[in-house]
């Protein structure tokens, strides 16, 4: 999308630039760069903004109380479940959402594990993997995990898998590094589901931003019990017992950096607009230091859906792929 478009006031796009000139009321922007409305820049008058080639830029704005709202002068709404206030901007070449049938040849069942629900995708053919996938409800309804990994099965191209989609109560208490956590899917939900559906080869976790930071912690802890690990954007400034922290390398990566046993396949992603970005660099190259059997991908875009959509089938392959599994 080459030559100009609105945005706030106006906004020239020339390549990669964006010149934001902030509409009435407007006092601060934020958008994925900035963690919304963790850390937005303060909009004294234009300010500009440089994107990677082929971006998909999520933004909004603050006013002087700090109340969001969206772009008067945008009608392009995000893809973001979140915030219905956030506008967005696609460069020219953005990837495209990927489209899935609605309809499964696999079975969906909901089982109940404690007082809670699980909803649980059984492959039309017999799984080798079982994944439990945390912030399990988005990733069913909105990443269509389900029919990304039975389109792929049924390509030839990745190994028959069970999803186990879980959801958490307290997301923020749940996903930092909760040791009721870890009981409650080793000593509750994995004999449930075994029970209920059969054995497996293998079990893994996958999870986004503090479902990611969940599953790489879990992962890192029990490498035999999953030596499977998905994480898209995880949250990896998180320390135990805190909030987050500034650190290089971060908690968790430093515990991968010492610890004597990793899990056997590692898939990270993360977006080029996130504040996250350079912790997921820095584990990244904790693992290529290391010679774990990991992939690492970036998007040009944030901490959001639309990156974790256009990356699930990917992660998926780079996890479940048949050149992996030998078929």
């Amino acid at each position: 999308m080459c030559g100009s478009v609105r945005m706030g006031v106006v906004v020239e796009i020339n390549g990669r630039r964006l010149r934001v000139v902030p509409p009435a009321g407007a006092r601060w922007l934020v958008s994925d760069l900035t963690g919304w409305k963790h850390d937005p820049l303060e909009l004294t008058g234009p300010l500009e903004v440089v994107l990677p080639r082929r971006a998909y830029f999520e933004y909004a704005f603050l006013d002087g109380a700090g109340k969001p709202f969206a772009d008067p002068d945008n009608p392009n709404r995000a893809e973001n479940p979140w915030h219905d206030y956030a506008r967005a901007v696609r460069l020219e070449g953005a990837p495209t959402l990927p489209e899935y049938p609605e309809s499964l040849r696999g079975r969906v069942e909901r089982i109940t594990v404690g007082s809670r629900r699980l909803v649980v995708y059984e492959p039309p053919r017999p799984p080798r993997v079982c994944l439990l996938v945390f912030d399990g409800t988005a990733y069913y309804r909105i990443g269509k995990m389900a029919q990304a990994l039975e389109q792929l099965s049924l390509d030839g191209l990745a190994v028959p898998a069970r999803l186990v989609f879980s959801e958490p109560r307290r997301r923020e208490r749940e996903y930092r590094f909760a040791h009721e956590t870890e009981r409650f899917v080793i000593d509750e939900i994995l004999p449930r589901v075994e029970g209920a559906f059969g054995a497996v080869e293998r079990c893994g976790l996958w999870g986004a931003s503090l479902g990611g930071l969940a599953a790489l912690w879990l992962a890192l802890e029990h490498p035999n019990v999953f030596p499977l690990v998905g994480a898209q954007s995880p949250a990896l400034k998180a320390v135990p017992g805190g909030d987050d922290a500034h650190g290089d390398p971060e908690w968790l990566t430093g515990r991968y950096q010492a610890a004597a046993q990793l899990p056997e396949n590692i898939v990270v992603q993360t977006g080029l607009l996130e504040w996250l970005l350079a912790p997921a660099r820095r584990l990244a190259a904790v693992l290529a230091d290391r010679g774990a059997l990991h992939a690492y991908r970036e998007f040009p875009s944030g901490h959001n859906w639309y990156t974790w959509r256009i990356g699930l089938a990917e992660g998926l392959l780079d996890l479940l792929g048949g050149d992996l599994w030998g078929v």
